[in-house]
């Protein structure tokens, strides 16, 4: 875009409405996850040069604050072929969930990985990086298994049916204050073909095998992978994720119904592992230590209604920060738009 056509759209805003809109509108769908593979290609080369970065660009791995060109920058060898967009144009945006491969010790084979991404782009520059590498191989491989995405992460909601920004988070974040308040009571807004992917590897709707039977949440001590969304919400039996803090809502794509949260999921042990169903069953579940999940998740969401998720997870130092938080906004479960 010229300078004078800049210059133009710029005098021609209103002064509330200027400071975003105008500027995110030269950016567009394929604008964005063109600037997602140029700065991958830069990690690859190691070299920041290759992409354009404000002066002031901010960049954080696993929640750690680090300068360019450190970390994934110095092992990073190859993207992989799992690709997975989110696009927020209007906040200049865009999160991103794929396959990579890093340095081995041997040299004859790489490592593979997984990376969640967010670049906040302005002015034709990144401002700020946000990256989570999941150094799993087994989880790497099970993503890369999957091919590509789910097709419904591509599909376009129709017109007529799409929900505003502010609709499609409060949606998705029903999932996580179920969750945490997981008494099987609460608003759990899923479709009936809901199903969730973890690290690649499906976490619910998964068939019985022959041979077994199908756990029943009444007399079950655990949630199961075999029962869908809202089952294993409504058995009550998440209860002892006793805290999802730190939701922060960090791209949403409003013409296919995505959102992409960065979140925290706490066990807190101790008395928190004690809790009774919705049938008044004592259970005793979750990990025995204090543990954090660090989590990139995203909700495709339909007519008010969460109908796919996939999220890459990796334990963390329990209560750990985003590293673009407050303390106060760390430890809090309030969900935060944090793009406008």
């Amino acid at each position: 875009m010229s300078l004078h056509l800049r210059a133009a759209m710029a005098g021609a805003c209103v002064t509330l409405f200027c400071t975003s809109a105008w500027a995110q509108s030269a950016c567009d769908r394929a604008c964005l996850e063109d600037w997602v593979d140029r700065y991958l290609d830069a990690v690859i080369a190691n070299d920041p040069a290759r992409v354009p970065l404000a002066s002031d660009v901010r960049f954080t791995e696993n929640a750690q604050r680090l300068e360019i060109g450190d970390g994934l920058w110095n092992s990073m060898k190859s993207a992989g072929t799992y690709r997975l967009f989110v696009a927020d144009v209007r906040a200049g945006q865009v999160a991103f969930i794929g396959t990579i491969s890093e340095d081995a010790r041997e040299p004859t084979s790489d490592t593979p990985a997984l990376i969640a991404l967010r670049l906040k782009v302005e002015n034709e520059q990144i401002a700020e990086i946000e990256q989570f590498v999941v150094r799993n191989v087994e989880a790497a491989n099970r993503v890369a298994a999957l091919g590509d995405p789910h097709a419904l992460f591509t599909q376009a909601i129709p017109e007529s049916e799409r929900m505003s920004r502010a609709a499609l988070i409060e949606t998705s974040n029903k999932y996580f204050t179920g969750m945490q308040q997981n008494d099987g009571k609460g608003d759990y807004p899923f479709t009936d073909d809901c199903n969730r992917i973890e690290n690649g590897m499906q976490a619910t709707n998964v068939p019985t095998k022959l041979g077994e039977t199908r756990p029943d949440p009444a007399t079950a001590n655990g949630y199961s992978s075999q029962w869908g969304c809202l089952e294993q919400f409504r058995s009550g039996l998440l209860h002892f994720v006793n805290r999802i803090r730190d939701r922060r809502f960090v791209a949403v794509d409003e013409e296919r119904g995505i959102v992409f949260s960065f979140v925290f999921f706490d066990h807190s042990a101790g008395a928190t592992r004690n809790f009774q169903t919705p049938s008044g069953r004592a259970v005793t579940a979750g990990p025995a230590q204090p543990w954090t999940w660090q989590i990139a998740e995203l909700f495709k969401v339909e007519n008010g209604k969460i109908r796919q998720i996939e999220a890459l997870l990796e334990r963390s130092p329990y209560g750990m920060n985003s590293g673009w938080s407050s303390y106060e906004d760390g430890i809090s479960d309030r969900a935060r738009d944090v793009t406008m």
